[in-house]
């Protein structure tokens, strides 16, 4: 009997594709009964399968990505679907080539098998202390269908057209190096791209460009669907005038395998797996190289911003230039007037930042060119970098004394930063009818006669303010009033754009600590970061935390935004001394009323029995660490 050959033939490609390697992504918002329970499976089912990839199982579902041959993946699949909590999960997935090399395979997290235990599947906000929104009030799902006939018609729309289609807008979820290459375009829909560097940046540009979103139909998309999903819920949760919010279901990998040219989407999808992007039979290239401006959309070089270690796109013409430095927008646009200027430094170039005037660490200390918070590849993880804010009349110099035993306890997790105030303050002397010592400031009086003491000479240190009463100084004529700091509420606007110099010099900080007036001018500071007051623009200093000690609020500065701020949401951590505390500068009252503008839900309130100092001995001190920790 001749041999079928046709059946060979079909036997043979079905091997092949077996064989094939393929990607599997698929997400599942649902309760976990018991998380150790589905460790277990995933570590069993994926080892048994050699699958590799990253799997994330948290109370409220899991995200996975995982990479191997066809028929394991089919396999898992099976194996997943067997549990009703699956049930309607759309598993994605699609065979590929094998990573392009060991580099973007470790990358991509493709060169092993990661299975974690997480709090949240992903990070909606960089503020730990704040609650996400619950996933059960997401944006209504549409198909791609459902979707692509949105935009269709938003396109089609004429004067009869209902003002509930007239308002549509479309808001991209992702970050700026996956924009890049990448987005949905229609004409006559405005679509908003928020150019963030991470996915936690989101809430934060959702909160600054509300007005953008309420009141409208809104559409918002992702790569494969799970971003949206929180990002909606977030959206929602703001209330009246944001109930009509609508997500991409599948997220554009699903849209392009619906509409293989592309439809409404322009270029590439960026994708967090080893095939770093996929694209439609459009070939048109949307992404440009970061030096020469060339069309260009290819990361598969994996180069990142010296600075942030974001994706950036080099060609591959400029990646023949040796030793160049590669800046992103944002951190271009962070450090405003700092421009890319040759240097020699071991024989490579370096980035250095025009000096501008500023104040530094000490009155006598020059302006150092550099930008210290630059991370080598391959060195420890970067410490967080606080920008510390000194207290009335005092320097950076005499703040960082004070400072030095809590500098010490956190030399593993911090790095502190001082600066001078902006205000420099002329010497009060008062009468005196006693010799009196003035630390090596004066000469001792000739005589006991009631008489002024001299000015003290240049060789006192000079001290500093962020707030002054006014400009004028003269011979005090009794004593100072203890509560002299609620006078002092001008200069803020030279302090606001003094920071915004050190900022841009030598930025960015992941957090701010003042103390006492220092503690008064960072929460203004946080005041204009959430409200985007005055000379303040955004994302052109941005903080994620903030440590107030001894502190109080100006509230001549802060009730004129008393309608925008309903509650501070900076993440906060407030340090004074308790009602039994012997703090005689500043009332325990004051710093509770400054800590109660800042939301319950992210601030956390530590008071001592010391005076006016950050006490740094147990159990404060550890309260402290516990704070900072939850930022690394």
């Amino acid at each position: 009997m001749e041999p079928n050959i046709n059946n060979k033939d079909h036997e043979h490609r079905e091997d092949e594709e077996e064989d094939q390697y393929g990607v599997l992504l698929y997400y599942k918002y649902t309760q976990i009964p018991d998380l150790d329970e589905f460790f277990t499976f995933y570590h069993s089912n994926c080892n048994s399968l050699s699958l590799l990839g990253r799997v994330r199982i948290s109370p409220l579902g899991v995200n996975v990505t995982v990479g191997g041959k066809l028929s394991a993946l089919k396999k898992h699949i099976a194996a997943v679907e067997t549990n009703s909590l699956f049930q309607g999960t759309d598993f994605k997935l699609a065979a590929c080539g094998r990573p392009l090399n060991d580099k973007v395979a470790k990358e991509c997290g493709f060169t092993s098998l990661s299975i974690r235990i997480v709090k949240e599947l992903v990070t909606l906000s960089s503020n730990p202390l704040l609650k996400s929104p619950e996933f059960s009030d997401a944006g209504k799902h549409l198909s791609a269908d459902e979707f692509h006939s949105m935009l269709q018609r938003a396109g089609q729309l004429d004067k009869e057209s209902t003002e509930r289609d007239r308002e549509l807008v479309l808001l991209d979820a992702r970050n700026l190096y996956e924009t890049r290459i990448g987005k949905f375009h229609t004409p006559d829909v405005e679509t908003l791209d928020p150019g963030i560097r991470q996915y936690s940046d989101l809430p934060s540009w959702i909160d600054d460009n509300s007005d953008q979103l309420q009141g409208k139909n809104v559409l918002m998309y992702c790569t494969g669907g799970i971003r949206c999903e929180m990002a909606s819920a977030y959206i929602r949760s703001k209330g009246a005038g944001y109930e009509n919010v609508f997500q991409l279901f599948g997220g554009i990998q699903r849209y392009l395998e619906q509409f293989p040219d592309g439809g409404f989407f322009r270029g590439k999808n960026f994708v967090f797996d080893h095939r770093i992007s996929v694209a439609s039979s459009d070939a048109n290239i949307l992404g440009t190289c970061l030096l020469c401006g060339v069309s260009f959309d290819d990361y598969s070089s994996r180069l990142r911003c010296s600075y942030c270690r974001m994706l950036v796109l080099v060609c591959d013409s400029c990646q023949q230039r040796k030793g160049s430095v590669y800046v992103c927008e944002l951190c271009k646009n962070h450090h405003m007037g700092v421009e890319l200027v040759s240097s020699s430094e071991n024989g490579r170039l370096s980035s250095i930042p025009q000096e501008i005037e500023r104040e530094t660490v000490s009155s006598d200390a020059k302006p150092s060119p550099k930008l210290p918070w630059r991370q080598a590849v391959g060195s420890p993880p970067r410490k967080l970098r606080i920008l510390c804010l000194h207290g009335f009349r005092q320097n950076a110099s005499s703040f960082r004394g004070r400072t030095a035993s809590l500098a010490k306890k956190l030399k593993n997790i911090a790095e502190l930063v001082f600066v001078d105030a902006p205000h420099e303050l002329p010497f009060i002397y008062q009468p005196s009818t006693v010799t009196e010592s003035h630390q090596n400031c004066t000469s001792p009086p000739s005589s006991l006669l009631q008489q002024s003491p001299p000015p003290p000479s240049e060789h006192c240190r000079r001290k500093f303010a962020w707030f002054v009463a006014d400009r004028e100084w003269k011979m005090g004529d009794g004593p100072f009033d203890p509560l002299q700091y609620q006078q002092q509420t001008a200069g803020f606007e030279e302090s606001l754009a003094y920071i915004k110099t050190v900022y841009a010099q030598e930025g960015p900080f992941d957090g701010l600590l003042g103390f006492s007036q220092g503690a008064a001018m960072a929460a203004a500071l946080v005041c204009a970061q959430q409200t985007q007051r005055r000379l303040l623009q955004t994302g052109e200093m941005e903080f994620g935390f903030v440590i107030l000690c001894s502190g109080f609020g100006l509230m001549k500065l802060m009730e004129v935004e008393e309608e925008k701020i309903h509650m501070l949401k900076c993440p906060s951590l407030h340090i004074f001394g308790s009602d039994h505390g012997i703090d005689r500068q500043i009332a325990n009252q004051a710093s509770r009323k400054l800590a109660s503008l800042f939301d319950e839900g992210c601030s956390v309130t530590i008071e001592h029995d010391s005076g006016h100092i950050i006490p740094t001995r147990p159990p404060y001190i550890d309260q402290v660490k516990d704070f900072l920790g939850r930022f690394l």
